[in-house]
């Protein structure tokens, strides 16, 4: 009796110690699937917070572009209605054979006109009669005139002659070339700026002021009445109606072949008779253009400031082009 009893006991010890085993395994198992569950909600809870906080930093940093208005903005010149709907915040259209203005918009205003800035420092350059071969190395002062404002592919470092300089600066707006060429200006940089802006009032430019030769500097300013005069006397020189209207210039940067393209889209689809063009662009001028070309027969000088958006300046010479070809001889409003 007693063998048997213990049998039992032993048997429902062992029932028992199994029934509970199993059970505290699947309490485990239970608590192991809420914690990975929740693990997973944490992390995706994670990766919408860093989505949120991705948004809102862009918002900042376009909160922050707007914050950095244009001259012309400021000085509410910025959305002003016009006939021909141009974007651009200050026109000037003119005949270049009779001085007479076909149109214009704004065209009081004196402001900053970012790398048309360039046509100046190519004139300057002409005038001193260096040699165009002569060869200019891109020095650590080219690269640091403007830190952080400017990217390029023109290394420090990099051997070009005076002329390969200019055409990149003309007609692919290389900052550091233009730096290059008035750093390599008898005199320097000082002296270079001083020549520019004594060309300036040479040619009449009263309301213009020049501080460097790449127009990084906001302080270069000039008027849409200026800026014709400052096309027709780069106009007049043949070596700077081509570089300016190259569509693409090949050159060895270092070791590499490096191709670079002309700013102005104009240019390189061909859509116009150009003879002689320079664009610009920082924050304190908007979108520049100004170019000679041949409409209908009719020779002008196109001057476009503060336009809003990358490619509405070259939209606004179209629309003077396509209103010339409708109006060929449009009624003059004055003469320069």
């Amino acid at each position: 009796m007693n063998l048997r009893f213990k049998l039992l006991q032993a048997i429902f010890i062992g029932f028992v110690a199994t029934t509970l085993t199993v059970s505290s395994a699947n309490s485990w198992a239970q608590n192991a699937t809420s914690t990975k569950k929740s693990s997973t909600a944490k992390k995706s809870q994670n990766t919408k917070a860093k989505k949120v906080r991705a948004t809102t930093t862009r918002a900042k940093a376009e909160a922050a572009e707007e914050k950095r208005p244009s001259f012309a903005a400021a000085m509410g010149l910025r959305g002003n209605h016009d006939d021909l709907n141009l974007k651009s915040s200050v026109a000037l259209i003119v005949d270049r054979q009779t001085h007479e203005v076909l149109f214009e918009k704004n065209s009081h205003a004196a402001l900053p006109i970012a790398s048309i800035t360039k046509l100046m420092t190519s004139l300057v350059v002409l005038d001193a009669q260096l040699p165009f071969d002569e060869p200019i190395v891109i020095h650590q002062d080219d690269v640091n005139a403007y830190p952080g404002r400017t990217r390029s592919r023109v290394t420090e470092g990099a051997r070009m002659t005076r002329e390969q300089a200019l055409i990149l600066a003309l007609m692919s707006s290389e900052n550091r070339a233009a730096h290059a060429l008035g750093r390599n200006y008898p005199g320097g940089i000082p002296a270079f700026v001083d020549a520019m802006n004594a060309k300036a009032r040479l040619l009449g430019m009263t309301q213009s002021k020049f501080a460097d030769p790449t127009g990084l500097s906001s302080d270069n300013v000039s008027s849409p009445e200026d800026l014709t005069k400052l096309v027709e006397a780069a106009y007049q020189h043949k070596s700077l109606r081509e570089f300016s209207t190259k569509p693409d210039y090949n050159i060895m940067i270092g070791k590499r072949e490096q191709k670079f393209i002309n700013t102005n889209r104009l240019v390189r689809a061909s859509d116009m008779d150009i003879g002689l063009q320079k664009t610009g662009y920082i924050s304190a001028a908007g979108r520049c253009l100004v170019m000679q070309a041949k409409v209908v027969g009719r020779d002008v000088v196109m001057v476009f400031l503060d336009s809003v958006g990358k490619q509405s300046r070259f939209a606004d010479a179209v629309r003077v082009r396509q209103w010339l070809e409708a109006n060929p001889t449009p009624q003059p409003l004055r003469r320069l």
